[in-house]
């Protein structure tokens, strides 16, 4: 999904070519899902005649000054974009523009036509993003809910350890990212020396990617961007590459330089020896305790609750029909290809997790079900001997 250097990049490219200008024209698709709170007379009506005086952005949200309020605001959601006619606003996969894509696209949200005959829009494929018409967007939610910015608001090396040191759950789920950590570490058991290297690993990753406007043949770590989209290299500088499940998340990390420390290493350490000596997963590991069970039991709970071919998660199915019910022949895009994103592996976790719960019960409710037929049959015939 877009991330912040994405959306950075959309600001960046609305500032360099559209502010100053006047909206001649807009267009509103008549899709209240995504379109919230307004319609579509009263939200062309706002824009029209109106000047972009400038574009401004906090983590993944997008507003526009006009020369007067109210002000329209994008949340990008998953598949949210930007794009300028004639401008490639970003070369993120998602967002990339083709000279072949129709114009606007069918997946426009929002069209708009300035003085200078300049063109832009924001589409929204899988409808999740929202726009909005605000007085002041950053005033209320979801805008005024986030904490600092990363880019623009960073938080010290102390106020990281501070925030994070006292967290029990792996250090993958909390950030998504790693700087030489082990993504399954506890965050509470992470050094000061840890948090130091994680805090400039955040800072110069997030301002790289920022630099070069999320152009990820470009970023350090090719080898991960090449794994999100399918592909999975054996070896990173020579260095061996394992993945992992962790927060319900395939996570690529590299053991040689991301360790376990501490008495996860040691727990980790028991668990392989006993499955050396053939006593299966031996010692529980209970790494991150209160949230990791959530975590370590859901992935191990849906790989023991899979069901035969052909009995796949119905509530997932329904749900992404209905989410994609505004998509022409969506799935035969390349777009699709890379939709097994973050949010939705979440989501299907969960479902799982919940199937084979209820499995359970429903095994057990037999049972104790058969329980009490074999005591009565068995007092039955007592009673006619």
């Amino acid at each position: 999904m877009p991330e912040l250097p994405e959306v950075e990049a959309a600001r960046r490219a609305i500032e360099e070519n559209c502010l100053g200008k006047k909206i001649t024209k807009a267009l509103i698709a008549d899709d209240p899902k995504v379109i919230e709170g307004v319609s579509r007379a009263d939200f062309e009506g706002s824009l029209v005649g109106k000047t972009i005086v400038s574009a401004h952005r906090k983590g993944k949200n997008l507003w526009l000054r006009l020369d007067s309020p109210p002000f329209p605001s994008f949340q990008f959601g998953m598949t949210g974009a930007i794009y300028i006619k004639g401008v490639a606003v970003t070369k993120y996969k998602r967002s990339a523009v083709k000279d072949t894509d129709e114009w606007p696209s069918k997946y426009s949200k929002l069209f708009v036509e300035l003085d200078d005959g300049l063109e832009f829009s924001f589409t929204d494929k899988r409808r999740f993003a929202r726009v909005r018409l605000l007085k002041d967007p950053a005033s209320v939610p979801p805008i005024s809910e986030l904490g600092p910015d990363a880019l623009l608001e960073p938080m010290t090396g102390d106020e990281l350890f501070e925030s994070l040191s006292k967290k029990k759950i792996a250090i993958k789920t909390l950030l998504l990212d790693q700087a030489r950590i082990h993504p399954e570490q506890s965050a509470a058991s992470l050094s000061k020396e840890n948090y130091g290297n994680l805090h400039k690993s955040i800072k110069e990753v997030i301002e790289y990617a920022v630099q070069i406007d999320a152009d990820s043949t470009q970023f350090p770590c090719e080898w991960l961007f090449h794994f999100r989209w399918g592909k999975k290299p054996g070896k990173v500088n020579g260095r061996k590459i394992d993945f992992i499940t962790v927060g319900g998340r395939t996570t690529a990390y590299v053991p040689e330089l991301q360790k376990l420390s501490g008495q996860q290493a040691a727990r980790a350490g028991s668990k392989q020896a006993n499955k050396r000596k053939g006593h299966g997963d031996g010692v529980k590991d209970d790494v991150n305790e209160a949230a990791s069970d959530e975590e370590v039991n859901g992935s191990v709970q849906s790989k023991k609750g899979r069901k035969p071919r052909g009995q796949g998660n119905k509530s997932s199915a329904k749900r992404k029909s209905k989410e994609s019910d505004d998509e022409d022949n969506a799935n035969d895009s390349e777009d699709d290809d890379d939709d097994d994103n973050d949010d939705h592996h979440d989501e299907d976790q969960k479902n799982k997790t919940r199937k084979v719960t209820n499995n359970k019960q429903s095994k057990v409710e037999k049972t104790s079900k058969k329980t009490v037929q074999t005591s009565q049959n068995s007092k039955k015939k007592k009673k006619a001997k």
